[in-house]
């Protein structure tokens, strides 16, 4: 493992344990030319999913999307770091539980969606308001007015 400080190869393993999702290996790394500490972590390969986007591209399935999402929709607003981890963990749970070869970039919204309206309010309109493309006030303030009526 290469560390992310010097580039060097030479680190070795201080510390494994599973991660807080049990479905990982958190390993403590120290870089023995810089002598820098860093975490990685491990996780089983799954098999490669395909999102199919909406003009119908496909790509591989890419994490650090849903999570760039995600921190957008969640900027300034009281969410943690770790409640953002959780969150993007559950999404990927649900999406590979499916078993699925390809899965629409729009399903995966919606999952998004539906995940972050529980954990705040704002960052799930912000979210909803790219993510469903809103072209005018008026289908923002429907938006708004379907989550007060819940």
């Amino acid at each position: 493992m290469k560390c992310p400080f010097c580039s060097s190869e030479n680190t070795r393993v201080i510390d494994s344990r599973p991660a807080d999702d049990n479905n990982s290996i958190r390993r403590r790394r120290l870089c023995d030319d810089c002598g820098k500490r860093f975490t990685t972590y491990e996780k089983v390969e799954t098999i490669p999913l395909i999102v199919i986007k909406k003009d119908n591209n496909r790509e591989q399935y890419d994490r650090s999307k849903i999570e760039a999402g995600i921190l957008r929709a969640c900027h300034k607003r009281p969410v943690s770091a770790n409640q953002i981890n959780q969150l993007v963990d559950e999404v990927e749970t649900e999406i590979f539980n499916r078993e699925e070869k390809e899965i629409p970039s729009t399903e995966i919204g919606e999952i998004v969606m539906d995940k972050l309206k529980d954990l705040e309010a704002v960052a799930y309109v912000r979210f909803a308001s790219v993510y469903r493309e809103f072209k005018d006030v008026n289908t923002f303030m429907n938006e708004l007015k379907k989550m007060l009526d819940k």
